[in-house]
C-alpha cells in the first residue's frame, strides 16, 4: 500500500502568517499539493481546508502532519476523538512538535509508541 503525506496548517485568523507552519511541513518533503491550510479558529473542526483533507483525501495508510498538536483543534475532547477516528481508519497522525509521533517503532513495539503519544497527547490537549 502506497503511503501518501499530507499537511495541515491552521492560523486562527487572516492576519496570522503560517509560513513557519509551512516550511516546517515543506523539510519534510510533503508535496505542496498535499498542503491545506485554513485561516480560522480551532474551536471546532468545522474548517473547509480540514474537512476536504478529512473526508475526500485521507485514506488508510496515508499520514497527517502538523507542526502542533493545538493546530490540529482547541478543543480536547474534540482533538482525541479526531484521533481516535484517525487510528481506526489506519490513517498515522504525526506531530512535529511531538517526536514520539514521529518515531517508527519495530514491528510488534507499535504499542510502546502508541501508549508514550496517548499520555503525551493527553497532556497537550488539555492545556492547547
Amino acid at each position: 500500500m502506497l503511503e501518501n503525506l499530507y499537511g495541515y496548517i491552521r492560523v486562527s485568523t487572516r492576519d496570522q502568517n503560517e509560513e513557519r507552519q509551512l516550511i516546517a511541513l515543506r523539510e519534510l518533503k510533503i508535496p505542496e499539493k498535499n498542503i491545506f491550510i485554513d485561516k480560522q479558529s480551532g474551536k471546532d473542526f468545522n474548517r473547509p481546508g480540514y474537512q476536504y483533507l478529512r473526508e475526500a483525501l485521507l485514506r488508510p495508510g496515508d499520514t497527517l502532519i502538523v507542526k502542533s498538536l493545538d493546530r490540529l483543534g482547541r478543543n480536547k475532547q474534540q482533538v482525541k476523538q479526531e484521533l481516535e477516528y484517525y487510528k481506526a481508519m489506519g490513517v498515522r497522525v504525526k506531530i512535529i512538535d511531538l517526536p514520539s509521533t514521529m518515531a517508527d517503532f519495530p514491528k510488534g513495539q507499535e504499542w510502546m509508541g502508541e501508549m508514550v503519544n496517548n499520555i503525551m497527547i493527553e497532556v497537550l490537549a488539555t492545556i492547547a
